[in-house]
């Protein structure tokens, strides 16, 4: 089923996203890390991908081993693995960054084999210590060109990133807003938002969005802030602000790790119940592996 079909059902709904577990998990453990969420009834699971990263290894004679390290367990895997054992969409994360475009074809082959309708088209990350994002040869440059070539192979619903609070290398909001512009004019079916913490700056995007002429569903995308480092941690990975009322209510709970994770779930609550009144079809949660936070989460909201 197309992601856009679920979305006019007038029922709002959770969706979640996981990261593909480090190599060496069974995939008992896998499954026991999503059965708790799936009592809430997503509609659709995005499986993350992260290009492969480089090592180099020095040699006797001076020169350097260079080799591909893969960490964790493939994203086609962790697909087939929800869809035998749950009633759920499963949607693969497709990424520009460290693939050529016959291996992103490739990709989609498997995809269409594996009877998986809906993809999300990413960019992806830069090396670690790459200033700026460099394609591979033969590859793209942008995810407008990725979803304009996704689109050409028949039958995919494609969904993008988007980011309320502007990509960091984006000169400002509004030119940010072009390029997610280009990305649905390219094909894109709807949008998911980076996670945010203030529901006034989804709003303000969404707004922004629709003067641009940009239709298609924007559905939002939440993450509750759990300990005291991702206070740190979060602003600086993701260019996220954290608002002062969070950070000093973070504060105040001090050492103690149970009162800042209360803390930050019941702002999230908050979050989804205000989103929720404003008739958002769907909120996209980023599990990053904690599924317990995200389930008193949707306790709560749903």
């Amino acid at each position: 089923m197309r992601i856009t079909d679920l979305f006019s059902s007038g029922h709002p709904f959770p969706s979640l996203e996981i990261v593909p577990p480090l190599s060496g998990i069974t995939q008992r453990e896998l499954l026991d890390s999503i059965r708790p969420l799936m009592d809430f009834q997503p509609r659709y699971i995005n499986v993350t991908t992260h290009r492969d990263e480089l090592q180099y290894t020095p040699l006797p004679d001076g020169s350097y081993k260079r080799e591909v390290v893969r960490n964790r367990v493939s994203p086609v895997a962790v697909c087939a693995c929800i869809q035998a054992h749950f009633p759920v969409e499963v949607v693969p994360h497709i990424i520009c960054s460290g693939h050529t475009a016959r291996e992103i074809e490739w990709q989609l082959q498997d995809f269409h084999f594996m009877g998986i309708d809906n993809v999300m088209a990413l960019r992806g990350d830069s090396l670690a210590g790459e200033k700026r994002f460099t394609p591979e040869p033969d590859g793209y440059a942008h995810a407008s060109e990725l979803v304009r070539a996704i689109r050409e192979q028949a039958g995919f619903c494609v969904g993008v990133g988007a980011y309320p609070e502007k990509h960091f290398e984006a000169a400002n909001l509004e030119t940010d807003i072009e390029y997610l512009k280009a990305k649905v004019d390219a094909g894109a079916d709807y949008v998911i938002t980076q996670m945010f913490f203030d529901n006034a700056v989804f709003f303000r995007f969404v707004e922004k969005c629709r003067a641009a002429g940009i239709t298609v569903p924007i559905i939002p995308g939440l993450k509750p802030l759990t300990t005291r480092k991702q206070v740190d941690v979060l602003p600086e990975t993701f260019s996220i602000d954290i608002p002062r009322e969070l950070t000093q209510a973070i504060r105040q709970a001090g050492d103690k790790a149970e009162a800042v994770r209360r803390v930050g779930i019941e702002w999230c609550i908050a979050q989804c119940r205000d989103l929720l009144a404003h008739q958002v079809p769907a909120i996209h949660f980023y599990t990053m592996g904690k599924s317990q936070n995200i389930t008193d989460v949707l306790r709560a909201a749903f």
